[in-house]
């Protein structure tokens, strides 16, 4: 009850800061309770409220920005907005480290002002989420970039596009797309956007094989016994990539699932709760338990702190993957992504055979 108190506590501190300066902060501040209940309670309830706390600090960035664009005299927003996000914000599994994705949708049609106020807006938010430690993101999926923010009349032309273009770029950007959820400004905005992404996806074979296609490419991370393959130079010699090892392959596979069935959740966790319910899948109970695993073995990678904010490098340490009972679960869940894998090979190739 206390850590609940002094969690809700943090979360109010946010909403009242003044400036960029202050909003990092008050997000140390928050991350340090957050630390404080790490492997105290389940990680299925720890997750949330690092998310809260992420989407509190988005909220509060979004507000500041207004206030800077009226200050540098661009006055109001000259619509409605709705500030979105992707990856693992989208799916509410960001951790203390996460960089940025996010967008924006604008209301109407594109014109010279909305440009232009948008346009400006855009950069300062991406800025002001950097000074409350959120890093820009490397693959530039924020809505500083024009392909990440747009007119719902533009994004629902884009979404089509995309959905008509197999190749490889377009396909990725529908699954970056597809863990989107909205966080401030218009939520009506964001539901038209997602109408527009899922209108006649499930129905589109074609474009599932194609995201078949990339949900099957993954590091190995298994050699022919079965053993964990670490790292064998650099940095992180001895070292497990959780992220891109079990963790990404898990995501894939359990969305590429739901875009099948017109699953519309972005959580990874809500998302199996709603296969669940189909009762077509027999490895969903086994696929949680892989996630949860990777979930706790991600958010417990080793980390630094500079300045207050945490950066990690996602590889479980040499040292950890010593104790048996936890290489014991992660080979229990690899061993399952690469049956997961394996079946969903064999599909892509029944599906190409088909089509050829």
């Amino acid at each position: 009850m206390e850590a609940e108190w002094n969690t809700d506590h943090s979360y109010k501190s946010i909403v009242t800061a003044g400036s960029p300066r202050e909003l990092k902060d008050r997000r140390t501040a928050c991350q340090a309770v957050l630390l404080e209940q790490l492997n105290v309670i389940p990680i299925e309830e720890w997750m949330p409220r690092v998310n809260a706390m992420h989407d509190r600090i988005a909220q509060t960035a979004v507000t500041l920005c207004e206030a800077q664009m009226k200050e540098a005299g661009y006055g109001p927003p000259p619509c409605a907005y709705s500030f979105i996000v992707f990856g693992s914000a989208g799916r509410e599994e960001a951790t203390l480290w996460s960089d940025q994705d996010n967008g924006l949708i604008v209301e109407g049609e594109p014109d010279e002002g909305k440009n232009r106020y948008f346009q400006a807006f855009g950069a300062r938010l991406s800025d002001v989420l950097e000074a409350a430690g959120y890093e820009k993101c490397d693959g530039k999926v924020m809505c500083s970039e024009p392909l990440w923010r747009k007119t719902l009349p533009e994004w629902t032309a884009q979404l089509a596009a995309w959905k008509e273009q197999l190749e490889w770029e377009p396909v990725r950007y529908l699954i970056i797309a597809s863990d989107m959820r909205h966080v401030a400004g218009d939520e009506g905005l964001s539901a038209h956007w997602k109408e527009a992404f899922y209108a006649g996806f499930a129905e589109n074979s074609g474009l599932s094989n194609a995201v078949l296609r990339n949900t099957v490419r993954h590091k190995a991370t298994l050699n022919l016994l079965g053993q964990v393959l670490t790292e064998r130079f650099g940095d992180y010699a001895g070292g497990f990539d959780v992220k891109y090892g079990v963790y990404i392959p898990l995501v894939n596979i359990v969305r590429h699932l739901c875009l099948l069935h017109d699953i519309r959740a972005s959580s990874t966790l809500n998302r199996l709760d709603i296969l669940d319910k189909l009762h077509k899948y027999q490895h969903v109970e086994e696929i949680r338990r892989a996630f949860l695993t990777a979930l706790r073995l991600r958010v417990n990678t080793p980390y630094v702190m500079q300045d207050g904010l945490l950066s990690s490098s996602d590889y479980v340490s040499e040292k950890d993957l010593k104790n048996k009972r936890l290489m014991s679960e992660l080979r229990e869940s690899l061993l399952l992504v690469r049956r997961l894998h394996r079946a969903l090979q064999r599909q892509l190739r029944s599906a190409e055979r088909r089509q050829s």
